[in-house]
């Protein structure tokens, strides 16, 4: 009887005994294998299934069919390398997480004017010059009060002066300055307003400077300006207010600075004493138009031109129609035809 090891391949005659390892490799044997069986190999009857005959070429004991897959043998598994710990965040990482899109339509609108600060800068520096112009005035009208009385020194009369003309000096530049920083200022608004809305701009640049610093047609021209840009933005209706209160205070300060030019060429001192009078009081409205242009500055560049001014809230409508407090009830006897 032979036994052919599992491991090596050795074929062993066992002569009449089974073995169960190999002596050379100490792997499992198969199962015997020769030309007939000893009855005291045959299986008992009953102890194991009977198998069907299968079809085709039979194998000898002890060995079986194996699949393999056809060519070279597959390439060795790649082990891969350990990730290592997993990574935690003591926040929600905002990177990759959104990505935003610009539809041709709602591209940002560049503006090519000054700044906000600087404007306000500039506005915040003119009222100081006024300020201070206005209580320079105010010390030369108590010198002048005093002098009815005492004579003054010459060297304090001489700075109460110039000090006052040097003042006066100073705040027409920064007037001037505030002017042309203004209409810059409105002329890159109202391009950008129009370009927000696709409209072409009504108003030539030229037009726009020239009905803003010219005087006398400033005061005109350039709150009609102002008035078609709230119109454009849809924010007339909040801004109206201030508009008004600047253009009067503004219209106020220009009479009263005319007349105060006008007095200024008297030499006695009543009529000096009363243009030093007029003088403050123009300062002072001077002051309250270009606080009142703040203002309005201010109420535009509170929302961008690309928001809109309204919101569009839902809201419960109330109808008029009287609502049934009480159930509905038949008005006769289910079953019953209605009475006559």
């Amino acid at each position: 009887m032979i036994q052919v090891c599992s491991q090596c391949g050795t074929r062993w005659n066992v002569r009449d005994r089974q073995r169960v390892w190999c002596p050379r490799c100490n792997g499992t044997l198969l199962a015997p294998s020769g030309p007939a069986a000893q009855p005291e190999w045959a299986p008992r009857p009953g102890s194991m299934p009977a198998v069907p005959p299968r079809s085709g070429a039979s194998l000898p004991a002890g060995y079986r069919w194996v699949a393999v897959r056809p060519g070279a043998p597959p390439p060795p598994r790649v082990r891969r390398r350990p990730l290592g710990p997993t990574p935690r965040y003591p926040v929600i990482p905002r990177w990759g997480l959104t990505e935003y899109f610009e539809s041709p339509g709602e591209a940002q609108v560049v503006r090519a004017g000054p700044s906000v600060a600087a404007v306000r800068a500039t506005l915040l520096a003119t009222m100081a010059v006024l300020g201070a112009a206005a209580f320079i005035h105010l010390l030369r009208y108590v010198l002048l009060i005093i002098n009815r009385t005492v004579l003054l020194n010459r060297w304090v009369a001489g700075v109460a002066t110039w000090v006052g003309v040097a003042a006066s000096v100073i705040a027409v530049f920064m007037v001037v300055a505030s002017a042309v920083v203004l209409t810059n200022w409105l002329i890159a608004r109202r391009a950008a307003a129009f370009a927000h809305h696709q409209r072409p701009e009504p108003r030539s640049t030229w037009a726009l400077r020239a009905g803003c610093l010219i005087p006398l047609v400033n005061l005109a021209w350039a709150p009609v300006f102002v008035v078609e840009l709230a119109e454009i933005e849809d924010r007339l209706n909040g801004l109206r207010r201030p508009i008004v209160a600047w253009w009067m205070v503004w219209l106020a300060s220009t009479a009263l600075s005319g007349f105060s030019i006008a007095t200024s060429f008297t030499t006695d001192a009543q009529g000096i004493a009363d243009n030093t009078v007029t003088t403050i009081v123009a300062y002072l409205f001077g002051l309250a138009a270009v606080l009142l242009a703040l203002r309005v500055l201010l109420g535009f560049e509170r929302q961008p031109v690309e928001r809109p001014y309204k919101r569009w809230v839902m809201v419960a409508v109330e109808t008029d129609e009287p609502k049934d407090t009480d159930p509905a009830c038949a008005v006769e006897p289910e079953g019953e035809n209605p009475a006559a």
